[in-house]
C-alpha cells in the first residue's frame, strides 16, 4: 500500500480525494440498506436503461480495438445513462447503474486507478445529490425541473472534481482542471438525451431503446477532445509536444511583439541521462523524464508553457518575464532537480531511488533576440551548450 500512487498526492490533495471516496462509499451503503425491494415496473426501466447502455458502449468499444484506437473513457454516454435512471429509477437500482464507469475502471487498468476512484466518487455524490433536490423517492419529470437537475448535476460534478485536481496540481491551468468548452457541450448533450431516456423508460421502458443511436453518437462525439489533446502531449510526460508547443509559443510572441512584453525561452537538458538508462534501465529513464515534467509544471510560474523537445530535453516559455525573472525562475528549477529523488525499478527487478539528477538550462530573452522563435531558440540552445561546457549542473543566460 505504501507505494500505491495515491500517497504521492499533495497532503491537501490527498485529504480531499479521501473524504469525497469515504462520503460515496457511505452514502452509497446507506442507499442499499435503506431501500426497498423494487417493483417489477421499476425493474424493466432499468432493464432497458442499462441494455440500451450495455450494448451502445461495448459496441463502440468493440469498433475501437478493430480500428486500433487508443484507449477510451465513455465519460460522456456514463453520465447520460445516470441522468436516465436519476429522474427514472429508485435509488438502489441507481447505485446499480453505477457499476457501470466502475466496472470500466476495473476493465481497463488505468495507471492512476486512484483518480479514477475519485471521479466516480464525486459522480456518484453529484447524482444522488442532485436526486434528493428532485425528489428522493418519487423524483419530478416537469420540465423546469429536470432542467434545474441536469444544471446541478454537472456544475456539482465538474466543481467537485476540479477543486480535487486544483489541490493535485496547483498550476494547473483551466482546461486541466475544468476542462475545455467542448467537453461542457457534450456533458450538456449527455443530460439531455439522458433525461429524455428517463422520461421516456417512466411511460414505456421499451422505447428508451431509441436513445441507443443518439447516444452511440455522443459516445463516439465524447472522444474527439481526448483524441485532439493526444495529439498535441507527449506520450511519456504528458507535457506538450514539440510541434504544438512551438504553435502555441509562436501564437504567444506575436500577440506580445505589438506591446513589447517581455518574454523568455528556456532550453533545459538532463545531465549524463544516459547514465541512468545504461545503468538502471529505460523504464527507470522513463520513470526520471515523468517526474522532471510533473516538477517542472509545479516549479514554473503559472502561465508559463512547457514543453518536450524529445529525449531529455524540455523547452519552457516564460511570458512577462525580464532577464532577471528569466533567471530566477530558471535557477529555481535547476535545484528543484538536484533534489528530486525517483523511485523506479532497476534491470535487477528490485526498487531503486533514483537520486542525483542535474540538469543544464539556457535561457534567451526577447530584450536581446527579440521575438522570432527560431532566433531565441539557437540562442537559448547555444547558451545550453555553454552551460554544459562549463561543468553542467548550470544557468547560462544568452
Amino acid at each position: 500500500m505504501r507505494d500505491w500512487p495515491l500517497w504521492t498526492l499533495r497532503r491537501s490533495a490527498l485529504a480531499y480525494w479521501l473524504v469525497v471516496d469515504a462520503a460515496a462509499l457511505a452514502l452509497v451503503v446507506w442507499v442499499v440498506i435503506s431501500s426497498g425491494q423494487p417493483t417489477p415496473e421499476q425493474v424493466g426501466r432499468f432493464a432497458a436503461i442499462a441494455g440500451t447502455a450495455g450494448v451502445v458502449i461495448i459496441g463502440s468499444s468493440i469498433h475501437s480495438h478493430r480500428m486500433g484506437e487508443s484507449e477510451r473513457n465513455p465519460w460522456a454516454a456514463h453520465l447520460c445513462y445516470l441522468t436516465a435512471g436519476l429522474v427514472s429509477l429508485p435509488c438502489n437500482l441507481l447505485v446499480l447503474l453505477l457499476f457501470g464507469p466502475a466496472l470500466h475502471g476495473v476493465l481497463a487498468q488505468r495507471p492512476e486507478s486512484h483518480r479514477w476512484v475519485f471521479t466516480l466518487s464525486a459522480t456518484a455524490l453529484s447524482v444522488f445529490g442532485t436526486r434528493y433536490l428532485i425528489g428522493w423517492a418519487n423524483p419530478a419529470t416537469e420540465l423546469i425541473v429536470m432542467i434545474g437537475a441536469a444544471t446541478v448535476l454537472l456544475i456539482v460534478r465538474a466543481a467537485l472534481i476540479a477543486l480535487g485536481l486544483k489541490l493535485r496540481s496547483p498550476a494547473a491551468d483551466r482546461d486541466e482542471t475544468v476542462g475545455e468548452p467542448i467537453d461542457a457541450v457534450l456533458g450538456i448533450v449527455a443530460v439531455s438525451i439522458g433525461g429524455l431516456m428517463g422520461f421516456v423508460a417512466t411511460t414505456t421502458p421499451v422505447h428508451a431503446l431509441m436513445a441507443a443511436a443518439p447516444m452511440a453518437l455522443l459516445e463516439r462525439a465524447a472522444q474527439l477532445p481526448h483524441w485532439r489533446r493526444s495529439a498535441q502531449r507527449d506520450a511519456k510526460t504528458g507535457l506538450a509536444n514539440a510541434v504544438h508547443w512551438d504553435g502555441r509559443a509562436r501564437y504567444e510572441l506575436a500577440k506580445a511583439r505589438p506591446r513589447t512584453r517581455p518574454m523568455a525561452v528556456m532550453l533545459l537538458d538532463l545531465d549524463h541521462f544516459k547514465k541512468v538508462n545504461d545503468q538502471v534501465g529505460h523504464l527507470a529513464g522513463d520513470a526520471a523524464l515523468s517526474a522532471i515534467a510533473l516538477l517542472l509544471s509545479g516549479t514554473v510560474r503559472r502561465g508559463d508553457l512547457v514543453g518536450r523537445f524529445g529525449g531529455e530535453e524540455f523547452v519552457v516559455l516564460l511570458p512577462d518575464a525580464e532577464p532577471a525573472i528569466a533567471r530566477s525562475v530558471a535557477q529555481r528549477v535547476r535545484m528543484a532537480v538536484a533534489d528530486l529523488a525517483v523511485a523506479t525499478v532497476g534491470t535487477d527487478g528490485n526498487e531503486h531511488l533514483l537520486t542525483g539528477l542535474t540538469v543544464s538550462i539556457g535561457v534567451a530573452t526577447t530584450d536581446r533576440f527579440g521575438y522570432e522563435l527560431p532566433s531565441l531558440l539557437v540562442a537559448a540552445d547555444s547558451a545550453l551548450l555553454a552551460a554544459k561546457g562549463c561543468g553542467r549542473n548550470l544557468v547560462e543566460m544568452a
